[in-house]
């Protein structure tokens, strides 16, 4: 009875959270399997054959039509007008022409008609009109015919049989460009990616970045706000301006930055020369391990109070009560930090650690702005990297090919902070 009593409330339950899992799925799961699906083709921006996702062979019946009339006509004329042997050669093309468009048009049913109307019309069909799916069997038919009216028409020229060869060939060479072919590749981008030493280059750099301004800042957050939680006069306006360098936009804080770090006028770079940090001002932007140091330093600047805020929130909940018996026990200050403050804010650590070093492990703006993955590349971060290739190069396959790393790292990350740190805050208590 006590089961059936369960099982009915479970139903009324997942009503509930049904709402939660369906934006869950339609906000994040949704453009994870589109990137996904993306990285499957070689989907290329600037090449008008790859712009979408092609999974048949296709025909621009738009560009197709522009070349196929004349070139027969052009054929038509010249065949009257000569004699044989080149009137049988010239009347062979027109021929395979003839049997090629043949073929286009029982593909293209009543489409083949409307764009061709279209075009009589002097009117430009619209693309959704124009494309038309081929059979694999015309596409081969049309690139053998194709290639072979090219190869005997070029022959022509050269031979200088044809008074109007010039015209006959560009009108030929045309016809290539109406196919559109499949650019679905399968996995060759992870394939390429994976195999390709920036990739590697750039996940190290991220890495590096992560594991060095997560540590120094969760250090450095956790001392701040330790000292903010004591009560002290103006301690308000301090938990205030400690916040001033999050409120802060990136953008602006990193160009700040970079007038701190100028290799000539830079005040942070003079005085990390004056005390032999560095050997020279311009050191911090020119070199690798300079600019590198000089990305992490202005994160931990910038991030560090976002840390401690967190942190902060974990050692409120604290009862102080615990503190004073530990104090009567005889417990000092180290001990106490040890076996009360540690262990109850393991909440808040796991929090602030995850959110940041998943946040630190997406960096792209602080790079971008301050040092734009240079010099050389040596501060080039993955997501710096996936943002050339999908936006510089346009290569939105490749691109979201880096965009998948990148998640497949961070549910990684995910999952190994849960797994040592929040094990227990995610078990199940209800036998106990």
């Amino acid at each position: 009875m006590k089961k059936l009593t369960k099982q009915s409330d479970w139903k009324p339950a997942f009503l509930l959270i049904a709402p939660s899992i369906l934006l869950i799925l339609a906000i994040a799961i949704y453009p994870v399997i589109q990137s996904f699906y993306f990285s499957l083709f070689d989907l290329r921006l600037n090449e008008p054959t790859k712009s979408a996702t092609h999974l048949d062979y296709s025909i621009n019946l738009d560009t197709y039509l522009k070349y196929y009339p004349f070139l027969v006509g052009d054929l038509s004329q010249k065949i009257e007008e000569t004699e044989d042997p080149l009137k049988s050669k010239l009347a062979d093309i027109k021929q395979e022409l003839k049997e090629l468009n043949q073929s286009i048009k029982e593909d293209a049913g009543d489409t083949y008609q409307k764009v061709n109307q279209l075009l009589n019309q002097y009117k430009t069909p619209p693309d959704e009109l124009a494309l038309v799916t081929i059979s694999g069997e015309t596409a081969s038919q049309f690139k053998e015919t194709i290639s072979d009216v090219n190869d005997r028409l070029t022959k022509l020229k050269n031979q200088k049989a044809l008074s109007n060869a010039k015209e006959l060939t560009g009108l030929a060479s045309g016809l290539p460009d109406a196919i559109i072919q499949p650019n679905f590749i399968g996995l060759d981008h992870y394939t390429q990616m994976l195999s390709n030493g920036r990739t590697w280059s750039a996940l190290w750099h991220t890495f590096v970045f992560t594991v060095v301004s997560v540590a120094a800042e969760f250090i450095l957050g956790f001392a701040i706000a330790l000292l903010i939680n004591k009560p002290f006069k103006g301690r308000g306006m301090i938990r205030a301006s400690v916040l001033i360098p999050w409120a802060i936009p990136t953008a602006v804080s990193a160009t700040m930055w970079t007038y701190l770090y100028d290799g000539q006028s830079g005040i942070i770079a003079k005085f990390f020369e004056i005390i032999g940090i560095v050997p020279d001002m311009s050191t911090l932007l020119t070199t690798g391990t300079g600019a590198m140091f000089a990305v992490i330093l202005t994160d931990v600047w910038k991030t560090t109070p976002y840390i401690a805020l967190l942190l902060l929130a974990g050692l409120q909940v604290i009862p102080q009560n615990l503190y004073e018996a530990s104090s009567i026990d005889g417990a000092g200050k180290v001990k106490q930090f040890f076996n009360i403050t540690l262990p109850l804010m393991k909440s808040s650590i796991l929090v602030a650690l995850l959110f940041r070093t998943l946040d630190a492990f997406r960096v792209f703006d602080l790079v971008y702005v301050l040092t734009g993955g240079g010099p050389a590349n040596t501060t080039e971060m993955i997501s710096g990297f996936a943002y050339q290739v999908m936006f510089s190069q346009q290569n939105f396959g490749a691109g979201s090919t880096l965009a998948i790393i990148v998640f497949l790292c961070v549910a990684v990350i995910s999952i190994i902070y849960i797994k040592f740190l929040g094990s227990d805050l995610l078990s199940d208590d209800s036998g106990k």
